[in-house]
């Protein structure tokens, strides 16, 4: 063989060993791997827990928990272990798969001690969803004291989804109380606040006003003394359908499935979605938002947090495709799987 083909060969097998080394590290390309540390274009640890998915002109936003790097333990909160806030992260993809670290959107305030945003404060679950009238992205964030007794709910909005976005305050929601929560946006253009209320005890689901930014005042109290919370909303096929988890603080439970033919409407409990080994702990993790995936009619992702409570920044993502069985959504653990399969 000669001497320049000898060099030409080397060359492309290291190639090909730096190619397999970046897939092993990541998952092939479009393939999401739950539970390992997933890294952002950087080469960093991706930071946005407790999550959700806006997909805006062919771009997927992924907001989350911008958690700090030491965990704590308080005897006094009911959950024990937490970390300071650091805000609410923001990272951009057009796959699912590669995503690159917009920054901070939502900044703590770290000058004002009695600040909503303060990093001694809760700052938990945001979603942002797209006003096309006002043309404003607005976050729905769950803000609360140390000790979780506050329980308010914080709105901001953005003229991008990218920019920084300008907090607009934080109040009770009907007069109740509000923690775990999301927010959904219906094909008719209305918006819907979802959350845990009445000390876990009832999940709420308000109709928002136009603008997103505040309630209607029309709600309703759905699973009265069942003490839901993480609840993740999505439609398929003219219906909604609702999962959340029970509540034992950091420590998995098993997941809850509902649906209704309204958002305002009766929901009926239909079961636990996830099926197989270590369904009945939702595969050690927790919901937090279901995404149908834009442009693939029919494909839905099932985001979950995977939650390390006694060192929460390296809490880990599980995504799972959610199929349809004789009409009832179904989760099952994979190891791997891939977006185009």
């Amino acid at each position: 063989m000669h001497k320049r083909n000898s060099l030409f060969y080397i060359v492309a097998l290291a190639c090909l060993f730096m190619i397999s080394v970046g897939a092993c590290r990541n998952g092939t390309p479009k393939t999401i791997v739950p539970g390992i540390v997933w890294y952002d274009t950087d080469g960093n640890p991706i930071n946005a827990h407790g999550g959700g998915i806006m997909y805006h002109d062919g771009v997927y936003y992924w907001y989350g928990e911008y958690k700090g790097d030491s965990t704590y333990y308080r005897d006094d909160i009911c959950v024990g272990w937490r970390a300071e806030a650091g805000g609410v992260s923001c990272y951009s993809s057009t796959d699912l798969v590669s995503w690159k670290f917009e920054g901070v959107v939502l900044p703590p305030d770290t000058q004002d001690a009695q600040s909503d945003l303060h990093p001694s404060q809760i700052i938990e679950r945001p979603k942002v969803i797209y006003n096309d009238k006002t043309k404003k992205f607005v976050m729905w964030v769950h803000i609360d004291s140390p000790n979780y007794e506050k329980a308010h709910t914080g709105v901001a909005v953005g003229d991008s989804p990218t920019g920084r976005f300008t907090y607009l305050g934080s109040f009770k929601p009907n007069g109740g109380d509000s923690r775990d929560q999301t927010v959904f946006k219906d094909d008719d253009g209305r918006a819907y606040h979802i959350h845990s209320s009445e000390w876990n005890k009832t999940l709420y689901i308000g109709l928002l006003n136009d603008d997103y930014t505040q309630h209607t005042g029309i709600y309703t109290r759905n699973f009265i003394e069942q003490y839901r919370e993480a609840p993740a909303v999505f439609k398929h096929d003219g219906k909604y359908y609702l999962i959340s988890s029970g509540c034992t603080g950091w420590d998995p439970n098993t997941a809850q499935c509902a649906v209704a033919d309204s958002m305002l409407g009766e929901w009926k409990v239909i079961g636990n979605p996830c099926i197989g080994k270590d369904a009945e702990k939702t595969y050690y993790a927790q919901s937090t938002f279901v995404l149908p995936v834009g442009g693939k009619d029919g494909q839905i992702v099932a985001m979950f947090d995977r939650w390390n409570k006694t060192d929460l920044d390296d809490s880990r993502y599980v995504w799972l495709p959610l199929t349809f069985v004789d009409g009832k959504p179904v989760i099952e653990w994979k190891d791997q799987w891939n977006l185009e399969e």
